[in-house]
């Protein structure tokens, strides 16, 4: 009888272990992010997904501490957390936004209920949605430039020649007063000067509308990164004053050449660089750094493996964007400058989008700003284009 009551318990201990390393095995292996908190606000499960999507360190010794200390960096997701034994109400689908990794979180928030019915913990289920997001952002800015496709041949005819009417006549007069000293004929000259220099910047406004709303037309062959890069930057000088920047460039030896077309990209880089160049007022550094990302096999087991990629990050030490702004800098005529058109780094996302690629931006105020520019090294789809420039 002993005997038998000692092999019951066996099979029951073993019966649990089994049971323990599955549910382990099912967590880790879910494809959303999973974080469970205790009652008292210890952290129980943290899967990689979870680590991944936050873009925290996992460290062996996280289960067991507050929560509170190992998402720090994620004060969001701490105030989601906190909120779960204040209300009946808990979010099923809602979505946040991480201000350090400008990530996109869907989640789901419930309750971990004991055998009394007692409220034990919480569980919280989300998914990056990033990718998900830029793609609707791809839908809604197709529709923004059919719109405004249909406005560029009116905007050409209309804006574009009389400006440039009245930039010459205003030379042709400007020529005439050039010898006079008289002061009334020295006040006409310094006039005309600044209708010229109008007119010169509402044709780049109207030349730069133009540039975003036409289809980009790629030409794709094998290019060097580096000499991309390194031509990008004497463009850059070429728009906005160098001063003493600093320029740090570094591309790892591995980074292959890419299937692109070579000159938007330097038009792409150099609008970057420039923006970074007016950032910081003539000082400070500009850090590029390029590196390959091996191609990742597909989940659940997959033969197919995603394309090698390669990541270009630009920072600067610049003042940096607050976090209003940085949610808006890639939107159509958004711009915190007097004079700017708001369609610089709107264009960039686009040449960016038909390369197949992917961009994103973080910065906090005094902590600079760093652009990171993802591209495959070759496409996923062809690059062709429609009449709209998607």
């Amino acid at each position: 009888m002993a005997r038998l009551q000692a092999v019951k318990v066996t099979h029951s201990v073993r019966s649990r272990r089994v049971d323990d390393r599955f549910y382990r095995h099912l967590v880790s292996n879910l494809r959303t992010g999973v974080l469970a908190i205790t009652r008292n606000g210890l952290l129980a499960v943290m899967n990689d997904i979870a680590y991944r999507s936050l873009g925290l360190p996992p460290q062996t010794n996280d289960l067991g501490r507050p929560f509170t200390e190992v998402l720090v960096d994620c004060p969001e997701v701490i105030g989601v957390l906190q909120a779960a034994f204040d209300s009946d109400d808990l979010p099923n689908r809602a979505e946040m936004r991480l201000r350090r990794t400008g990530k996109a979180i869907g989640y789901s928030l419930s309750r971990i209920y004991d055998d009394d019915g007692q409220a034990a913990g919480a569980t919280l289920f989300f998914k990056d949605l990033t990718q998900v997001e830029q793609l609707e952002e791809r839908e809604r800015l197709r529709d923004r430039l059919a719109t405004l496709g249909e406005m560029a041949a009116a905007i050409a005819h209309e804006v574009k020649n009389p400006l440039a009417s009245i930039e010459v006549m205003a030379g042709v007069l400007r020529r005439q007063f050039r010898d006079r000293e008289d002061a009334h004929d020295v006040d006409v000259r310094e006039q005309l000067d600044d209708i010229i220099k109008e007119a010169k910047m509402a044709n780049a406004i109207v030349v730069e509308v133009l540039e975003y709303v036409r289809p980009i037309q790629l030409q794709p062959e094998s290019v060097s990164l580096i000499a991309v890069l390194a031509e990008s930057v004497t463009m850059a000088e070429g728009k906005i004053p160098r001063g003493s920047v600093v320029m740090d460039m570094s591309v790892d030896p591995d980074v292959p050449d890419l299937t692109a077309d070579a000159h938007q990209l330097r038009q792409m880089f150099a609008n970057l660089i420039a923006n970074s160049f007016e950032a910081m007022g003539g000082r400070g550094r500009v850090r590029i750094r390029a590196r390959l990302l091996m191609g990742e096999v597909e989940p659940l087991g997959g033969t197919h493996s995603l394309p090698s990629r390669v990541r270009v990050e630009v920072h600067d030490d610049g003042p940096g964007i607050s976090a209003d702004d940085l949610e808006r800098i890639f939107s159509p005529f958004f711009t915190t400058k007097p004079q700017g058109t708001g369609l610089g780094l709107a264009i960039v996302r686009k040449v960016v989008d038909a390369h197949d690629g992917t961009i994103h931006a973080t910065s906090a105020l005094g902590h600079g700003t760093t652009f990171t520019v993802t591209l495959p090294v070759t496409p996923i789809r062809p690059l062709s284009f429609t009449k709209d420039g998607t």
